[in-house]
């Protein structure tokens, strides 16, 4: 099943079906927050956003669609957050370790996220290059005008594996924006 949230930027919505996607997100993200990615459903989201399940498959085809539509909910707050550094390794460091800091700062939205972007579930593979392009355009902009395209796509395989140990639980996500500061640096060495 298709669902209509993930058209950009919600096209084709009226108002009404607009708002129930938000009331559906903001439900979404309570039920995560209190029953954790395991225990939730798309029918306990329909309940505590006051929609019918029906309803609420019409816009999500399934929880990993929400969580995925969460996380680029989570990217989008801050889009605009400038990086910054003297030079383009610090500002670099800078972006990643921003968004490791907010992803610690949201545990159950990055436990839930990761294995719903390994899914097949056509809506979240759309979603999933929407986060990967949304992920190199901030390093793009990290490393200014005229940005190495290897460097770009370096750093971003580097990011979505240390993102993928993250989720498996082999560190923290404070660990991770730790780490991510050393391979920055091996990645930029040479590049700055």
């Amino acid at each position: 099943m298709s669902s209509q949230v993930s058209a950009q930027p919600r096209q084709g919505l009226n108002a009404r079906q607009a708002e129930t996607v938000e009331r559906l997100l903001v439900a979404g993200l309570e039920e995560l927050r209190a029953v954790g990615h395991e225990a939730l459903t798309v029918r306990t989201v329909a309940t505590r956003a006051g929609v019918s399940p029906a309803t609420a498959y019409t816009y999500l085809a399934s929880k990993n669609h929400l969580f995925a539509e969460l996380f680029l909910r989570f990217l989008a707050e801050d889009a605009d957050r400038e990086p910054a550094g003297a030079g383009p390794t610090e500002r670099l460091q800078s972006v990643t370790r921003h968004l490791t800091t907010r992803l610690a700062g949201a545990p159950e939205l990055a436990a839930a996220v990761t294995p719903a972007l390994l899914g097949t579930d056509p809506d979240v593979a759309r979603l999933r290059l929407r986060i990967g392009g949304e992920f190199v355009n901030r390093f793009r902009a990290a490393l200014g005008e005229g940005a190495n395209p290897d460097v770009v796509e370096t750093v971003t395989l580097a990011f979505s594996g240390a993102l993928l140990q993250g989720g498996m639980g082999l560190m923290t996500y404070t660990e991770m924006g730790d780490r991510l500061d050393a391979v920055v640096a091996v990645i930029m060495k040479g590049n700055d």
